[in-house]
Protein backbone atom coordinates (compact mmCIF):
# COMPACT_ATOMS: atom_id res chain seq x y z
CA UNK A 1 0.00 0.00 0.00
CA UNK A 2 1.06 3.62 -0.47
CA UNK A 3 2.07 6.42 1.87
CA UNK A 4 1.35 9.94 0.56
CA UNK A 5 2.02 13.34 2.05
CA UNK A 6 -0.90 15.70 2.60
CA UNK A 7 -0.14 19.42 2.85
CA UNK A 8 -1.66 21.85 5.33
CA UNK A 9 -3.36 23.54 2.37
CA UNK A 10 -5.05 20.26 1.42
CA UNK A 11 -6.23 19.71 4.99
CA UNK A 12 -7.57 23.28 4.98
CA UNK A 13 -9.67 22.59 1.88
CA UNK A 14 -11.10 19.45 3.50
CA UNK A 15 -12.00 21.50 6.57
CA UNK A 16 -13.61 24.36 4.63
CA UNK A 17 -15.47 22.04 2.27
CA UNK A 18 -16.62 19.87 5.21
CA UNK A 19 -15.06 16.74 3.71
CA UNK A 20 -14.51 13.70 5.95
CA UNK A 21 -11.04 12.92 7.32
CA UNK A 22 -9.80 10.46 9.91
CA UNK A 23 -6.83 11.76 11.90
CA UNK A 24 -4.46 9.43 13.72
CA UNK A 25 -2.62 11.85 16.02
CA UNK A 26 0.56 10.29 17.44
CA UNK A 27 1.58 13.14 19.74
CA UNK A 28 1.52 12.77 23.51
CA UNK A 29 -1.96 12.91 25.00
CA UNK A 30 -1.41 16.23 26.81
CA UNK A 31 -0.34 17.95 23.56
CA UNK A 32 -3.32 16.45 21.73
CA UNK A 33 -5.79 17.46 24.46
CA UNK A 34 -4.45 21.03 24.42
CA UNK A 35 -4.59 21.53 20.65
CA UNK A 36 -5.54 19.49 17.60
CA UNK A 37 -6.71 19.94 14.01
CA UNK A 38 -10.39 20.80 14.25
CA UNK A 39 -12.80 19.96 11.45
CA UNK A 40 -16.56 19.66 10.95
CA UNK A 41 -16.39 16.08 9.66
CA UNK A 42 -13.08 15.00 11.14
CA UNK A 43 -12.75 11.91 13.35
CA UNK A 44 -9.82 11.31 15.68
CA UNK A 45 -7.72 8.63 17.31
CA UNK A 46 -4.88 9.69 19.61
CA UNK A 47 -2.23 7.03 20.22
CA UNK A 48 1.18 8.38 21.29
CA UNK A 49 4.03 7.39 18.98
CA UNK A 50 5.88 5.56 21.74
CA UNK A 51 2.91 3.22 22.18
CA UNK A 52 3.24 2.19 18.53
CA UNK A 53 6.94 1.35 18.43
CA UNK A 54 6.21 -2.38 18.67
CA UNK A 55 3.73 -2.26 15.80
CA UNK A 56 0.36 -0.95 14.66
CA UNK A 57 -1.53 -4.26 14.45
CA UNK A 58 -3.87 -3.38 17.33
CA UNK A 59 -5.00 -0.06 15.82
CA UNK A 60 -5.47 -1.22 12.20
CA UNK A 61 -9.09 -2.36 12.86
CA UNK A 62 -9.84 1.13 14.25
CA UNK A 63 -8.82 2.86 11.00
CA UNK A 64 -11.70 3.36 8.53
CA UNK A 65 -11.51 2.08 4.96
CA UNK A 66 -14.03 4.54 3.51
CA UNK A 67 -12.19 7.84 4.14
CA UNK A 68 -8.67 9.25 4.05
CA UNK A 69 -6.52 8.44 7.09
CA UNK A 70 -4.02 11.15 8.01
CA UNK A 71 -1.20 10.55 10.52
CA UNK A 72 -0.19 13.68 12.42
CA UNK A 73 2.68 14.49 14.80
CA UNK A 74 4.47 17.63 15.95
CA UNK A 75 7.01 18.10 13.15
CA UNK A 76 6.50 15.19 10.67
CA UNK A 77 9.13 12.56 11.52
CA UNK A 78 7.08 10.34 13.83
CA UNK A 79 4.04 10.46 11.57
CA UNK A 80 6.08 9.28 8.57
CA UNK A 81 7.33 6.29 10.56
CA UNK A 82 3.84 5.37 11.78
CA UNK A 83 2.40 5.87 8.29
CA UNK A 84 5.02 3.49 6.90
CA UNK A 85 3.97 0.84 9.43
CA UNK A 86 0.29 1.35 8.55
CA UNK A 87 1.13 1.00 4.82
CA UNK A 88 3.11 -2.17 5.50
CA UNK A 89 -0.02 -3.53 7.20
CA UNK A 90 -1.82 -3.13 3.87
CA UNK A 91 -3.54 0.24 4.17
CA UNK A 92 -3.33 3.43 2.12
CA UNK A 93 -2.38 6.29 4.42
CA UNK A 94 -1.37 9.96 4.40
CA UNK A 95 0.97 11.90 6.70
CA UNK A 96 0.82 15.65 7.36
CA UNK A 97 3.76 17.37 5.71
CA UNK A 98 5.56 19.44 8.35
CA UNK A 99 3.29 18.17 11.14
CA UNK A 100 1.43 20.48 13.51
CA UNK A 101 4.19 23.04 12.98
CA UNK A 102 3.05 23.50 9.37
CA UNK A 103 -0.63 23.44 10.37
CA UNK A 104 0.00 26.26 12.86
CA UNK A 105 1.60 28.45 10.20
CA UNK A 106 -0.74 27.87 7.24
CA UNK A 107 -2.86 30.82 6.03
CA UNK A 108 -5.86 30.44 3.71
CA UNK A 109 -6.69 33.70 1.86
CA UNK A 110 -10.43 34.05 1.23
CA UNK A 111 -12.23 36.96 -0.42
CA UNK A 112 -14.74 38.53 1.98
CA UNK A 113 -16.35 40.91 -0.48
CA UNK A 114 -16.15 43.78 -2.93
CA UNK A 115 -15.55 47.40 -1.97
CA UNK A 116 -16.55 50.65 -3.62
CA UNK A 117 -15.07 51.28 -7.06
CA UNK A 118 -13.80 47.76 -7.69
CA UNK A 119 -11.87 47.29 -4.45
CA UNK A 120 -11.65 43.97 -2.63
CA UNK A 121 -11.31 42.79 0.97
CA UNK A 122 -9.52 39.53 1.78
CA UNK A 123 -9.40 37.60 5.04
CA UNK A 124 -6.36 35.42 5.73
CA UNK A 125 -7.53 32.54 7.93
CA UNK A 126 -4.87 30.88 10.06
CA UNK A 127 -6.91 27.75 10.70
CA UNK A 128 -4.48 26.07 13.07
CA UNK A 129 -4.15 29.07 15.36
CA UNK A 130 -7.44 30.91 14.93
CA UNK A 131 -5.76 34.14 13.79
CA UNK A 132 -7.43 36.35 11.17
CA UNK A 133 -5.57 38.95 9.10
CA UNK A 134 -6.91 41.29 6.41
CA UNK A 135 -5.91 42.97 3.17
CA UNK A 136 -7.82 45.88 1.66
CA UNK A 137 -7.09 46.32 -2.06
CA UNK A 138 -8.05 49.27 -4.24
CA UNK A 139 -6.66 50.50 -7.55
CA UNK A 140 -3.11 49.26 -7.19
CA UNK A 141 -2.76 49.90 -3.46
CA UNK A 142 -3.18 47.68 -0.41
CA UNK A 143 -3.54 48.04 3.35
CA UNK A 144 -2.91 45.11 5.71
CA UNK A 145 -4.46 44.75 9.15
CA UNK A 146 -3.26 42.40 11.93
CA UNK A 147 -0.70 40.52 9.86
CA UNK A 148 0.84 37.42 11.45
CA UNK A 149 4.58 36.80 11.24
CA UNK A 150 4.58 34.92 7.91
CA UNK A 151 5.25 38.09 5.98
CA UNK A 152 5.86 36.46 2.59
CA UNK A 153 2.27 35.23 2.46
CA UNK A 154 1.12 38.87 2.36
CA UNK A 155 3.87 40.27 0.15
CA UNK A 156 3.46 37.41 -2.35
CA UNK A 157 -0.32 37.84 -2.39
CA UNK A 158 0.13 41.56 -3.08
CA UNK A 159 2.43 40.69 -6.00
CA UNK A 160 -0.15 38.25 -7.39
CA UNK A 161 -2.76 41.00 -7.21
CA UNK A 162 -0.30 43.52 -8.69
CA UNK A 163 -0.79 45.97 -5.81
CA UNK A 164 1.65 47.95 -3.66
CA UNK A 165 1.38 47.66 0.11
CA UNK A 166 1.07 51.25 1.34
CA UNK A 167 -0.29 50.88 4.89
CA UNK A 168 0.09 48.26 7.63
CA UNK A 169 -1.95 48.35 10.85
CA UNK A 170 -2.06 46.42 14.11
CA UNK A 171 -5.32 46.90 16.01
CA UNK A 172 -3.41 46.41 19.28
CA UNK A 173 -0.19 45.03 20.72
CA UNK A 174 -0.78 41.31 20.20
CA UNK A 175 -0.07 38.84 23.01
CA UNK A 176 -0.98 35.47 21.52
CA UNK A 177 0.92 35.65 18.22
CA UNK A 178 3.91 37.46 16.77
CA UNK A 179 2.97 40.32 14.47
CA UNK A 180 4.42 40.59 10.99
CA UNK A 181 3.19 44.15 10.56
CA UNK A 182 6.37 46.06 11.31
CA UNK A 183 8.47 43.72 9.15
CA UNK A 184 6.10 44.00 6.18
CA UNK A 185 6.29 47.79 6.49
CA UNK A 186 10.10 47.69 6.58
CA UNK A 187 10.24 45.40 3.53
CA UNK A 188 7.78 47.42 1.43
CA UNK A 189 8.25 50.99 2.61
CA UNK A 190 4.67 51.07 3.87
CA UNK A 191 3.59 53.14 6.87
CA UNK A 192 3.22 51.08 10.06
CA UNK A 193 0.45 52.16 12.45
CA UNK A 194 0.13 51.11 16.09
CA UNK A 195 -2.11 52.51 18.85
CA UNK A 196 0.13 54.79 20.96
CA UNK A 197 -1.39 53.65 24.26
CA UNK A 198 -0.18 50.12 23.48
CA UNK A 199 3.17 51.33 22.19
CA UNK A 200 4.65 53.11 25.22
CA UNK A 201 7.42 50.51 25.54
CA UNK A 202 8.14 49.76 21.88
CA UNK A 203 11.69 50.38 20.68
CA UNK A 204 10.96 51.17 17.02
CA UNK A 205 9.36 54.02 15.09
CA UNK A 206 5.68 53.84 14.19
CA UNK A 207 2.85 56.13 13.12
CA UNK A 208 0.23 56.67 15.87
CA UNK A 209 -3.11 55.01 15.20
CA UNK A 210 -5.56 57.32 16.92
CA UNK A 211 -9.31 57.72 17.18
CA UNK A 212 -10.81 59.30 14.09
CA UNK A 213 -7.80 58.71 11.83
CA UNK A 214 -8.89 58.03 8.24
CA UNK A 215 -6.47 56.51 5.73
CA UNK A 216 -7.36 56.40 2.03
CA UNK A 217 -6.46 53.27 0.10
CA UNK A 218 -6.31 53.65 -3.68
CA UNK A 219 -7.82 56.19 -6.00
CA UNK A 220 -11.30 54.91 -5.20
CA UNK A 221 -10.96 56.40 -1.71
CA UNK A 222 -11.71 53.37 0.42
CA UNK A 223 -11.64 54.71 3.94
CA UNK A 224 -10.06 52.71 6.73
CA UNK A 225 -11.40 54.65 9.69
CA UNK A 226 -10.00 54.15 13.19
CA UNK A 227 -12.34 53.76 16.17
CA UNK A 228 -10.73 53.77 19.61
CA UNK A 229 -12.15 50.71 21.40
CA UNK A 230 -10.20 49.81 24.55
CA UNK A 231 -10.84 46.74 26.69
CA UNK A 232 -8.69 43.88 25.40
CA UNK A 233 -5.76 46.28 25.64
CA UNK A 234 -5.84 49.95 26.60
CA UNK A 235 -4.99 50.94 23.01
CA UNK A 236 -7.27 48.53 21.13
CA UNK A 237 -8.59 50.19 17.98
CA UNK A 238 -11.29 49.01 15.56
CA UNK A 239 -11.68 49.90 11.89
CA UNK A 240 -14.68 50.68 9.76
CA UNK A 241 -13.76 49.85 6.16
CA UNK A 242 -15.80 51.35 3.33
CA UNK A 243 -18.78 51.92 5.68
CA UNK A 244 -19.43 48.21 5.27
CA UNK A 245 -17.09 46.22 7.49
CA UNK A 246 -16.17 46.53 11.18
CA UNK A 247 -12.77 45.04 11.99
CA UNK A 248 -12.92 44.49 15.75
CA UNK A 249 -9.44 43.20 16.54
CA UNK A 250 -9.66 41.15 19.75
CA UNK A 251 -12.52 43.15 21.30
CA UNK A 252 -15.49 41.32 19.78
CA UNK A 253 -15.60 37.83 18.30
CA UNK A 254 -18.42 35.92 16.62
CA UNK A 255 -19.09 33.67 19.60
CA UNK A 256 -17.48 35.57 22.49
CA UNK A 257 -15.80 38.78 23.60
CA UNK A 258 -12.18 39.76 24.24
CA UNK A 259 -10.38 39.10 27.50
CA UNK A 260 -8.96 42.12 29.36
CA UNK A 261 -6.19 40.42 31.35
CA UNK A 262 -3.22 39.84 29.04
CA UNK A 263 -1.31 42.81 30.40
CA UNK A 264 -2.22 41.87 33.98
CA UNK A 265 -4.84 44.63 34.21
CA UNK A 266 -8.18 42.81 34.00
CA UNK A 267 -9.76 44.72 36.88
CA UNK A 268 -8.59 48.03 35.41
CA UNK A 269 -9.73 47.37 31.85
CA UNK A 270 -13.03 45.55 32.34
CA UNK A 271 -14.85 48.90 32.47
CA UNK A 272 -13.25 49.95 29.19
CA UNK A 273 -14.31 46.66 27.62
CA UNK A 274 -17.93 47.17 28.65
CA UNK A 275 -17.90 50.78 27.47
CA UNK A 276 -16.64 49.71 24.04
CA UNK A 277 -19.05 46.80 23.60
CA UNK A 278 -22.16 48.33 25.16
CA UNK A 279 -21.85 51.98 24.14
CA UNK A 280 -19.37 52.64 21.32
CA UNK A 281 -20.35 49.61 19.23
CA UNK A 282 -24.06 50.20 19.90
CA UNK A 283 -23.73 53.59 18.18
CA UNK A 284 -22.59 51.91 14.95
CA UNK A 285 -24.80 50.74 12.09
CA UNK A 286 -26.12 47.23 12.76
CA UNK A 287 -25.61 46.28 9.10
CA UNK A 288 -21.83 46.45 9.49
CA UNK A 289 -20.18 43.06 8.98
CA UNK A 290 -17.99 42.18 11.97
CA UNK A 291 -14.56 40.81 11.05
CA UNK A 292 -12.57 39.86 14.18
CA UNK A 293 -8.84 39.18 14.57
CA UNK A 294 -9.47 35.66 15.88
CA UNK A 295 -11.96 32.83 15.97
CA UNK A 296 -12.21 30.33 18.82
CA UNK A 297 -14.14 27.34 17.49
CA UNK A 298 -14.55 25.83 14.04
CA UNK A 299 -18.32 26.45 14.16
CA UNK A 300 -17.61 30.17 13.73
CA UNK A 301 -16.55 29.59 10.11
CA UNK A 302 -19.11 30.38 7.43
CA UNK A 303 -19.83 28.08 4.48
CA UNK A 304 -17.06 29.71 2.43
CA UNK A 305 -14.52 29.49 5.27
CA UNK A 306 -14.70 33.15 6.26
CA UNK A 307 -15.30 34.33 9.81
CA UNK A 308 -17.81 37.19 9.56
CA UNK A 309 -21.25 38.13 10.87
CA UNK A 310 -23.57 41.13 10.87
CA UNK A 311 -23.20 43.34 13.96
CA UNK A 312 -26.95 43.36 14.57
CA UNK A 313 -26.94 39.54 14.69
CA UNK A 314 -24.18 39.59 17.29
CA UNK A 315 -26.15 42.07 19.42
CA UNK A 316 -28.94 39.49 19.41
CA UNK A 317 -26.93 36.27 19.71
CA UNK A 318 -23.54 36.87 21.37
CA UNK A 319 -23.87 36.24 25.12
CA UNK A 320 -21.05 38.68 25.90
CA UNK A 321 -23.14 41.52 24.43
CA UNK A 322 -26.23 40.68 26.50
CA UNK A 323 -25.16 40.85 30.13
CA UNK A 324 -27.36 43.55 31.65
CA UNK A 325 -25.76 43.75 35.08
CA UNK A 326 -22.40 45.52 35.15
CA UNK A 327 -21.42 43.43 38.16
CA UNK A 328 -22.23 40.19 36.34
CA UNK A 329 -20.29 41.42 33.30
CA UNK A 330 -17.30 42.13 35.52
CA UNK A 331 -17.49 38.64 37.00
CA UNK A 332 -17.89 37.04 33.58
CA UNK A 333 -14.77 38.61 32.10
CA UNK A 334 -12.56 38.20 35.15
CA UNK A 335 -13.68 34.82 36.54
CA UNK A 336 -14.24 32.83 33.33
CA UNK A 337 -10.88 33.29 31.69
CA UNK A 338 -9.17 30.37 29.94
CA UNK A 339 -5.46 29.69 30.52
CA UNK A 340 -3.27 32.49 29.25
CA UNK A 341 -1.65 32.00 25.82
CA UNK A 342 1.60 30.10 25.58
CA UNK A 343 4.59 32.44 26.18
CA UNK A 344 2.36 35.50 25.91
CA UNK A 345 4.70 37.72 27.92
CA UNK A 346 7.59 36.86 25.58
CA UNK A 347 5.34 37.43 22.55
CA UNK A 348 4.50 40.91 23.83
CA UNK A 349 8.25 41.59 24.21
CA UNK A 350 8.83 40.47 20.61
CA UNK A 351 6.02 42.72 19.38
CA UNK A 352 7.56 45.63 21.29
CA UNK A 353 10.86 44.99 19.49
CA UNK A 354 12.66 44.24 22.77
CA UNK A 355 13.71 40.68 21.90
CA UNK A 356 14.39 39.08 18.51
CA UNK A 357 14.10 35.29 18.76
CA UNK A 358 15.01 33.12 15.77
CA UNK A 359 12.37 31.39 13.68
CA UNK A 360 12.46 28.14 15.66
CA UNK A 361 12.02 30.01 18.94
CA UNK A 362 9.12 31.99 17.47
CA UNK A 363 7.45 28.75 16.40
CA UNK A 364 7.75 27.36 19.94
CA UNK A 365 6.30 30.56 21.41
CA UNK A 366 3.22 30.32 19.21
CA UNK A 367 2.50 26.60 19.60
CA UNK A 368 -1.01 25.84 20.84
CA UNK A 369 -4.47 27.34 20.45
CA UNK A 370 -5.26 31.04 20.66
CA UNK A 371 -6.79 32.13 23.95
CA UNK A 372 -7.86 35.74 23.40
CA UNK A 373 -11.52 35.31 24.37
CA UNK A 374 -13.61 35.08 27.50
CA UNK A 375 -15.17 31.61 27.67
Amino acid sequence: MTIIKMTAAQVARKLIEKQPLFILDVRNTDAYDDWKIEGHNFEYLNIPYFDLLDGVEEIIPKLPTDKDVLVVCAKEGSSVMVAEMVAEAGRDVFYLEGGMKSWSSYLEPIKVGDLTGGGELYQFVRLGKGCLSYMVISEGEAAIIDAVRFTEVFTNFAKEKNVEIKHVFDTHLHADHISGGRHIAEATGATYYLPPKDAEEVVFDYTPLEDGLTVKVGASQIEVGALYSPGHTIGSTSFVVDNKYLLTGDILFIDSIGRPDLAGLAEDWVGDLRETLYRRYRELAEDLIVLPAHFMIIEELNEDGTVAKRLGNLFAENHGLNIESEEEFRRTVTDNLPPQPNAYQQIRQVNMGKITPDNEEQTEMEIGPNRCAVR
